[in-house]
């Protein structure tokens, strides 16, 4: 999943069709459409596990496992304001596709815009982060590979159903992302 460019766009480009694993282009197609196309695996296990990360919502969607070439696809519902640190992810590519809301990105030295359909990818390597400017929040899914990002987020986070929000915890976790970065103002 090494890419060496940023790219945003739609689940309908012909763009995304050429470099996004046809697994996960089929996940995204099937979301888009309100319907799940994909006929792989559809059970993996800690799959729908909704946990508490800082302020925001996680559901792991698919746990990373052997079975699916350790792809990791998670569901992150973040209020209004939030934002990511600046972060270097030294293990593979990041994607994040948006449901609703729009976001606000940096990836290397560009800025930009994103919006409902459209899809970012954070190269390997290259430092990005993010911040919310919808009222109502936003909501992505974050693909990766390997199990690093998921394995961060299980280990900094509490199960939603026991927890009140609170601030994002200040502690370093064994992980192959690097927090490099203050958010974006």
């Amino acid at each position: 999943m090494t890419l060496k460019h940023t790219a945003c766009f739609s689940t309908s480009g012909g763009y995304m069709a050429s470099i996004i694993p046809k697994g996960v282009r089929q996940f995204f197609a099937g979301r888009a459409e309100g319907i799940l196309s994909m006929n792989a695996q559809t059970k993996f296990e800690n799959a729908g596990q909704i946990l508490w990360f800082g302020d925001n919502v996680m559901t792991i969607r698919t746990a990373a496992s052997v079975e699916n070439d350790q792809i990791s696809i998670i569901e992150c519902r973040m209020p209004a304001g939030g934002s990511s640190p600046l972060q270097v992810t030294l293990s593979g590519d990041e994607l994040i596709h948006i449901l609703e809301g729009m976001m606000r990105f940096q990836v290397g030295d560009t800025v930009f815009l994103a919006h409902v359909g459209q899809t970012v990818m954070a190269p390997k390597g290259i430092p990005h982060d993010f911040q919310i400017l919808s009222a109502d929040g936003a909501t992505c899914l974050i693909v990766t590979q390997g199990g690093e990002f998921e394995q961060m987020v299980r280990q900094m986070s509490r199960p939603a159903p026991s927890v009140s929000r609170e601030s994002f915890p200040d502690n370093r976790v064994n992980s192959s992302i690097e927090v490099v970065g203050a958010p974006l103002p």
